[in-house]
């Protein structure tokens, strides 16, 4: 596939178009099917065009590493404030998020723990807010 610039020289109106090769458009033009978008005039010529090419594909995937690293970075520190700041419960969250709503629990820290898609969307149900975060494990010694 290439893109063309095009250039109307009856309304003189620029616009894009793909073609399936250089050699498409020719035929394309003499059998009189590339019109202006704007007017539909015939007078259509293709303008120069650099072409787009990567050069280093190492630098777009150092650059994504990057981005990983970032977002890696963030939710480790995210982390660690709810680590400081929350009780951890574990698998018990749907009970003990229960206990806390209907009043049969004090807690002075919000909590934080698993719990299923189903569990989540029950808890929902019965007006509880909860958010999923995402949680990575320190994997790395």
């Amino acid at each position: 596939m290439i893109k063309y610039k095009l250039n109307c020289k009856n309304c003189k109106n620029t616009f894009d178009s793909w073609f399936a090769s250089s050699k498409e458009f020719e035929k394309l033009q003499k059998m009189k099917l590339v019109t202006c978008s704007n007017c539909n005039s015939l007078k259509i010529e293709k303008s120069i065009m650099a072409p787009r090419i990567s050069t280093n594909i190492k630098l777009s995937r150092d650059n994504k590493n990057t981005k990983f690293n970032e977002v890696k970075s963030k939710i480790k520190e995210f982390q660690k404030y709810i680590n400081k700041n929350f009780d951890y419960v574990g698998n018990n969250f749907s009970f003990e998020a229960r206990s806390i709503h209907y009043g049969k629990r004090k807690t002075k820290k919000g909590i934080y723990g698993s719990a299923s898609k189903k569990e989540i969307s029950e808890l929902k149900e019965e007006g509880i807010h909860t958010s999923i975060i995402p949680w990575m494990e320190d994997k790395e010694n």
